[in-house]
């Protein structure tokens, strides 16, 4: 009474699935036989002494002997430069309400900001002044401004 559960359509559907499959297997078996690969052997490339890539290794009676503690890593180390911390400016700019200006050193033309609470004595604007620099929050700020 009870006729099967398979229609023509899923019969179909599994007969394409294990056809798929079988493909896909054929075709790995035959990439596997064709496959031009050949081990390490084939893999492995070698630099030259002129930093060409060649498949021939280099001639062992040519190398040269490297001292490894001769070898730096990093940057070269810099030596000392000797730089007066003392620096002579123009104010160009001085605002005594808001309590801050501008000081130009005179050797770069560079303009450093300076606060009222970096100041020693009271300065306007065109006086000569020496100061030093430190980093701030913006930048490169004047402190301990002298008047000359």
């Amino acid at each position: 009474m009870a006729g099967s559960q398979e229609t023509f359509n899923k019969k179909d559907k599994e007969k394409k699935r294990l056809k798929k499959r079988k493909d896909k297997l054929q075709k790995q078996a035959d990439r596997k036989a064709n496959s031009q690969g050949g081990g390490l052997e084939n893999m492995i490339a070698y630099v030259d002494e002129y930093g060409r890539i060649t498949d021939t290794p280099p001639d062992p009676s040519q190398r040269t002997k490297i001292d490894v503690e001769s070898i730096e890593l990093g940057a070269s180390k810099r030596e000392a430069i000797e730089v007066n911390p003392i620096r002579k400016g123009r104010v160009e700019f001085f605002d005594h309400s808001k309590g801050f200006g501008f000081i130009k050193e005179i050797e770069t033309q560079e303009k450093f900001f300076v606060h009222v609470n970096s100041l020693t004595e009271e300065i306007r604007e065109g006086d000569i002044v020496n100061f030093e620099i430190e980093r701030g929050a913006k930048g490169m700020n004047a402190v301990r401004v002298k008047k000359l």
